[in-house]
This record gives C-alpha cells, structure tokens and sequence, in this order.
C-alpha cells in the first residue's frame, strides 16, 4: 500500500527525508531571517558534540576575510602589475575582487573566509541552547492537558484489528496532522491465534473439568493427557533442579507460576524437557487480584507474525507456507489461580524444594491431567500510523518513538497511557517547531503500532519490511509501552550505548518528589545497580535492538511489587490510580520529559550523544568469564588442550582499541564540518549493527545481536554451553563449542573491523 501523506507542515517545507536535500529560497529566507545564534547546548558533560561560537547573522559572515587574505591579496596584484600591461591587469583584476574571499581561501586551503551563499541549509542548522530546549519542552507539557488526552484515547475493547483498534488508529492520525506532522499509515495483513468462536478449551483433572476463557496465542492444538509436575517459574534453573532430582519429564504436563520471565520462555524451557504441555497461573504469592481472573497472552518465541518470519506481512506478499522456528509444538494454556489450587493441593511425589515455597509436593505419575486446546488461526488487517518531525539538516536520519495501541481489555496502562505520551510528545515538540524557534538536526518519528499483545506483532512486521533502509538510517527507538505502572520506583531498558545519555537525562528530570531529581531519587548511589535491569524478551524494543541493531530504550514508573494487571481484563484507569495514588497525569507528563529529552538531545547535538567504549567492557567481561571456564573445562579433559582462546582475545582487544579510536575522532572532530559529522555520526549509528551476527539466518534466529540477543550464536549461549560440560549436560559438545567459539571471534573482529572504516587502515589502527 502506498504509504498516505497529508499536506507538509509550514516551518519545515523544504526539508525531506533524503539524504540529497535540495536548497532552494525558502531555505535561504530561512537562515536569513533567523536570529539563533550558534551555542553549546551543553552543560559541561560531552562538550564536544556541540559547537559553541558567538557567530555573526548570517549576511555579516557571506564575506567573512581575515586581515591576511587582504594583504595576500595586495602583493598579488603589485606583482601582476608588474608582469603585464594595464589592460591585463584589469582584466585579471576584475573577476579576482568578484571572487573576494573565496579566491584568498584556494590559494591558502585554510577556512579563515567562508562563502555560504546557496549552501546555508546544507553547512549549519541554527542551535538553540539545550537549557532553552529542556525550559521549552516543560513549558508544553501539564497533568491538566493530560487528563483529556487520556479519556479521549480510553477504550475498553481495542483488541488488534478489531474496530476499537481502527478507531484509535484513526484518532492517532487525526492528532498528528492536527499537530501539522507529515502521516502516513502501513497496512499489514497477519495471521494470529484467538480463543475459538465455538466451544471452549478445556483442563480436566481427577474428573473435574474447567474451561478457562484466558488463553496463549500461537499454543500447539489439540488434546494431551500425562501427569502433572509443578515446576516453579518454569525457569532453565527450575527445570535444572527437577533434572537433578532425577524426575521423569518426558510427556509431563507442568503447572508453572506466572511471573519473572515471558510465557513464550516457560513453554520453550518446558519443550526442551521433553515436556506435552503447559499449565501457567498467577500465585497469590504474585498476584493479588481475585482468584477467577483470566490470564492472556502469546508463547511465540519471538516478535512478528510467526507465519511470515523474517518477511514483512504485506498484502502483496506471497510465501508458501512457513512457520517461525519459534512457534512451540506443545500446548499452552492459562488457567485461573481457583483453578490451578486443587490442583496444587493434590499433588504426590516428591517434596518441593524449600525455596519454592508455595507447594509441598511436585506431583507423581498417578495426578493425571487433561490439557485441550482449539485456539483458531485467524486473518487481521493492522494499521501502524506515522507522523514526522522533519531534520533541518540531516533529515534522512531519524529517532523512532513508539507505542503499543492495542490491548486484550482496557488495557490502561498497557497501551491508553503510552499512546497519549506519544500523542503528547508529537504535540509539544512540533509546537516548538513551528512557534519557538526549535530547529531538530535529524528528524522525529512517531509510531502507533497495532497488535503488539501478540508480541510486537506491527512494530517486527515494519522493521521487517524496511530493514534494509532502517539500520541505516534509524539511530534510536525509544518505546513508551507501559511507562506509568506505578511511583515507588523508576527502571529502564536499553542498549549499553544510551547509558551516557540515559544518566544525564535521569539528572535533568524532576521526579514526583519535584525538589529531587529522576536520578537523585531513585538511583541510591548507583543508577546502573537500582535503575538499570536487562532488556526482557517481551520488551516492544527488544525487536529494535536485537533483530534490527537500533540502539533502543525502554522504561516506566515502578509500584513496591509488579503491576499485576497487564494481561488481564482488570488494567483500568481505576486500577492504575490506585498503583499511583490517582498520580497517572502527573507521572505521565515526567515520563514525557524523560523520553523527550533523550530524543531531542539526539536530534540537537551536531554528534549522537552514545557511550562508544561502554561495549568495550561488556565484551572484556564476557570473553574473560569464557576463558575461565574454557581453562577450567580443559583441566577436567573434556576439551582438547589445543583449543586455544587467543584469538577471541585479541578480537576483544581490536574491537577496544576500534571502540577508543572513535572516541577519540569524536572529540578531536571539527563540528563546522557538515560532511564529517555526517561520516562520524555513521560511524556510530554501525556499532550496534555490527553486533548482530553474519552468520545466522534472521529467519531461523531474528535476534541475532551475539551480546543481548537470544540463541546459540550469542555470547551467553557460548558461556552456557561451557557450564554444560561441567555439570555433566549430555547436550555438550565439543565441536559445536569450536564453531560457536569461531563465529564469535569473527563477529567481534568484524565489529572492530567496521568501525576503524578505512581497509587500509585496519592493521594500523587494530
């Protein structure tokens, strides 16, 4: 589908999302006109990527020449005279002093005269001072202006591709062409699992049956009996301590608690066992809410439509076809906590661990359980919406900002408050646009996506469909899924790179507390230890970063124990006031501030402001955990002495001195250089790329990043496999340990390859 554009907004007319951006008048008008001055935008932390100068206007600087140009130019003109008659002096004379300055500037190669006429957009954006930037921001954003934006997107039956989805979507594009953005919408068709139109699904134990109406999209169909076997969170260390007990799991069914990693985790972690199907609930212990409320949610270990993987679900697509090497083959099914007590409560066998708590026994051969799953596979049509912010300068390079728009209920927190921060954002910062005098470097992308209950289902099939374009030109994804859940604590998600700019934006923020900081607050002396958690793979940015190589960002307002609602029917506005103590305005106005200053710094600074070294160390402290237990594997002579880890080592020490080397050209780069800006900010838009391995398919492992992705290719995987051979795991082998052990010395080696730039320069640099 051709993508629909509505009319360009007027402050930025001129300006595309092309790398060639033509000047024409009005862009010359533009920088006549302007009375911004050059300054640093900075507070002292990364310096660097702004320039500060106090420039004259721009018609002052057409004929800008130092006192050495003009003497240059007086010697030349008494030799020529000199040398050749009058008339040839005049001659010479005549389209010299036309040329002026530029002349003096050829013969000397040095930029003390610059002509800029035809050239004004294409050298400089005006920059306005990054504490006029932040005071601008706060000025737009108030709890008073959310409390309409957030009854008027509230719905309690958005479910992807319904009509309440459309709908939203619709308002969406309303919104961003009232805000005078550039929209457009992407159609994808999808296939999806929902609970079946007629009859039921059904749990049938010691002859009392139950028929839940929460379910697990993408489960396995059909009907299995076996015995039960509880199994903790259903975790890889869960199902490690049932191994060592020596308990049978080929064709058991597992009752797991909900909680702690995604359902898509338990169920691969189950299947791994050997396991017929599973059995998930929300313990008291987890879950506070009443015993009859229905759990939903997906088990596709992945993101996307499972059945175009690694292909976008365009409608002119045609696949034969094919499934994702995620999608599980046994079932899955949810069931109420009234449900999964008896249960519980009639267990044999042997005694749980003490640490597990909640039960006494982990069930025997003789608790027989009857698992029936008839889930439907159903078409959707799916509409992601889009509006642009334009850049002023590189306009083809672009931050995405995005939230989730549907949801299983009401889905309040889930996706009614995170749409209305976007909404807001658009609004706010385009304001500061057309009447402030705000003039963004790169351009905004703000993105509605639909189905993400299905696992991030329009964001994947759009990175998918332009995944070619995007990791070159997309910089950073910040997601805005369920930012407010809470006001005791604050934790973010995000790729080593944005930690720099994540702890400055946490100091430059208020909190609720507004005589304290975001970072004051709640960091308690470290921010990476109390803020700071791993990216999860249910995270809508997951996709972003490990799949596409964006650096992305996830966060969101924290109650003292988890929100307990997402997934369910009882995510209200009624329920999020009372996690916040009727706070959701004014939490969502400091989330909208937070996200906001991440992007506009990103699209302020003349350089992306990104921790090029910060990578460095995680890959020192994975490779030397490696090397510990590849030694301690080969003194137990399960691996051959010959094996050696030298050149995993040195690819960590290129990819260090690569890392610095880029550092370093940062800080030593000239920012009136438009090109090498440019070249500098591509540089660093490739380290996260680089990260995702060449040598697995997107279509087998889409999460290919080897450091925070998912599969055998990644670091983890290599250290894991290692502890494998210590604990006695059959799986373990040696030559596979060789080939993982190769491919990640050439990934890292590439990484550090990539970023040196210049072939010619690697054995120099590296």
């Amino acid at each position: 589908m051709k993508p629909r554009l509505n009319k360009e907004p007027h402050s930025y007319t001129h300006c595309n999302l092309t790398q060639n951006m033509e000047v024409d008048n009005s862009q010359a008008q533009m920088k006549l006109t302007s009375d911004m001055d050059e300054d640093d935008g900075g507070n002292g932390e990364g310096d660097h990527l702004n320039r500060n100068s106090n420039r004259k206007p721009y018609m002052a600087q057409k004929l800008r020449c130092s006192p050495k140009i003009f003497c240059f130019m007086a010697v030349t003109i008494i030799v020529i005279f000199i040398i050749g008659s009058a008339q040839s002096t005049a001659k010479l004379l005549m389209p010299m002093l036309i040329s002026g300055c530029s002349f003096g500037y050829l013969i000397h190669r040095t930029p003390d005269c610059v002509f800029e006429e035809g050239v004004a957009n294409e050298t400089r954006a005006p920059l306005m001072d990054w504490d006029d930037v932040k005071k601008l921001l706060a000025q737009k954003l108030s709890a008073a202006k959310f409390e309409a934006i957030l009854s008027d997107f509230s719905r309690n039956d958005h479910r992807a591709g319904s009509p309440g989805d459309e709908s939203l979507g619709n308002k969406v594009l309303e919104k961003f062409k009232q805000y005078d953005l550039n929209t457009w919408i992407n159609e994808h068709f999808i296939k999806v699992q929902d609970p079946p139109a007629s009859g039921s699904n059904r749990v049938v134990f010691k002859g009392k049956e139950e028929r839940p109406t929460g379910f697990l999209s993408y489960s396995a169909s059909g009907t299995v009996t076996g015995a039960v076997l509880y199994a903790h969170y259903g975790q890889e260390s869960d199902f490690r301590l049932l191994r060592d007990k020596n308990i049978n799991m080929n064709g058991r069914i597992m009752l797991v608690r909900a909680g702690e990693i995604s359902f898509a985790e338990k169920v691969a972690n189950a299947a791994r066992m050997n396991a017929s199907a599973v059995l998930i609930y929300p313990d008291p212990a987890d879950y506070s809410f009443d015993e009859n409320t229905q759990l939903f949610g997906h088990v596709h270990m992945g993101s996307g439509d499972p059945y175009t993987p690694g292909f976008p679900s365009f409608n002119h697509t045609q696949f034969p076809p094919v499934q994702s090497s995620g999608l599980p083959q046994i079932l899955a099914q949810t069931i109420t906590t009234r449900m999964a007590t008896p249960i519980l409560r009639q267990l044999g066998g042997q005694s749980a661990p003490e640490a597990w708590e909640v039960v006494s026994k982990l069930g025997d051969e003789n608790d027989v359980i009857t698992v029936e799953v008839n889930n439907v596979l159903t078409a959707k049509k799916i509409d992601n919406v889009f509006g642009v912010i334009k850049g002023f300068m590189d306009a083809d390079r672009y931050v995405v900002i995005g939230a989730q728009r549907d949801a299983w209920g009401p889905g309040f927190a889930t996706s009614t408050v995170g749409t209305s921060v976007l909404v807001e954002l658009a609004r706010s910062i385009s304001e500061m646009v057309k009447n402030d005098g705000f003039k963004p470097r790169r351009s905004i992308v703000f993105a509605s996506w639909s189905a993400g209950e299905y696992g991030s289902v329009g964001a994947t099939e759009w990175l998918e469909g332009y995944l070619s374009s995007l990791n070159m030109k997309a910089f950073t994804y910040i997601n805005l899924d369920g930012v407010v859940a809470g006001r005791n604590g604050f934790k973010v998600a995000a790729s080593p790179l944005m930690h720099s700019l994540i702890e400055s934006s946490l100091k430059e923020v208020n909190s609720p507390n507004k005589d304290l900081s975001l970072f004051a607050q709640f960091a308690r002396g470290s921010w990476e230890s109390n803020v700071l958690e791993p990216m999860k793979l249910d995270d809508a940015a997951y996709p972003f970063l490990a799949f596409s190589g964006i650096p992305s960002v996830s966060f969101r307002f924290t109650p003292a124990h988890e929100y307990p609602y997402f997934g369910t029917m009882l995510d209200t506005r009624e329920k999020l006031n009372a996690a916040t103590s009727s706070q959701v305005p004014q939490l969502a106005v400091i989330a909208t501030r937070f996200a906001g200053h991440i992007a506009l710094r990103l699209v302020h600074d003349h350089l992306l402001r990104m921790d090029l070294v910060k990578y460095d160390s995680v890959i020192r402290t994975q490779v030397a955990l490696i090397n510990r237990k590849v030694k301690a594997v080969q003194r137990i002579q399960l691996l051959p002495s010959a094996l050696k880890m030298q050149w995993l080592i040195a690819a960590s020490g290129s990819y260090s001195r690569a890392s610095h080397r880029l550092a370093a050209d940062v800080q030593s780069s000239d920012l009136d250089n438009v090109e090498m800006c440019r070249t500098i900010n591509d540089r660093i838009m490739m380290v996260e790329r680089n990260f995702l391995s060449p040598y697995v398919s997107p279509r087998e492992r889409p999460f290919r990043h080897i450091l925070l992705g998912s599969g055998p290719h990644t670091l983890k995987a290599l250290s894991n496999h290692l502890e494998g051979f210590m604990t006695g795991n059959p799986e373990a082998d040696a030559d596979l340990l060789r080939n993982q052990l190769a491919l990640a010395t050439w990934t890292i080696q590439g990484s550090a390859n990539s970023l040196i730039g210049d072939i010619w320069s690697l054995d120099d640099e590296i």
